[in-house]
């Protein structure tokens, strides 16, 4: 007996999140940036992008969207999602022993595959301090 599951839901919406990724990452690369890590984990928390230029170290969330009806990518990112970037990154940056300034960028993408317009918002938001 033979059971066929479907997971075409998650994954559209999969591939849509790691096109819209590509789309960033070459942005990025277009604009003289070196890509360091794609999707780099620490636990449960993720950093989608961590890209170099001129002595800045960029940590990147790619907010992706299929249209603009939804309101300002950057409010998506809320102080949870925040305070586990910046955790990873302080992580990354230990380990990796790295004397560079930081950023926290935020790149949305909005459209369709083929048609999408890149927004690169440098230093969306600063690492809150937490008590």
């Amino acid at each position: 007996m033979h059971h066929r599951i479907h997971y075409y839901p998650m994954a559209r919406h999969n591939e849509f999140g790691q096109i819209s990724e590509d789309r960033a990452a070459a942005y990025l690369m277009a604009r003289g940036y070196t890509i360091r890590e794609r999707n780099w984990r620490l636990g449960h928390k993720e950093i989608d992008i961590i890209a170099q230029k001129n002595g800045v170290l960029a940590f990147i969330e790619v907010k992706a969207r299929k249209n603009d009806h939804y309101g300002d990518p950057a409010e998506a990112v809320n102080d949870k999602k925040i305070y586990n970037l910046v955790q990873a990154a302080n992580a990354y940056v230990r380990y990796h022993h790295l004397d560079l300034t930081t950023r926290f960028d935020i790149i949305a993408i909005t459209g369709e595959p083929g048609n999408q317009t890149v927004e690169h918002i440098e230093d969306a938001f600063y690492p809150p301090l937490f008590g």
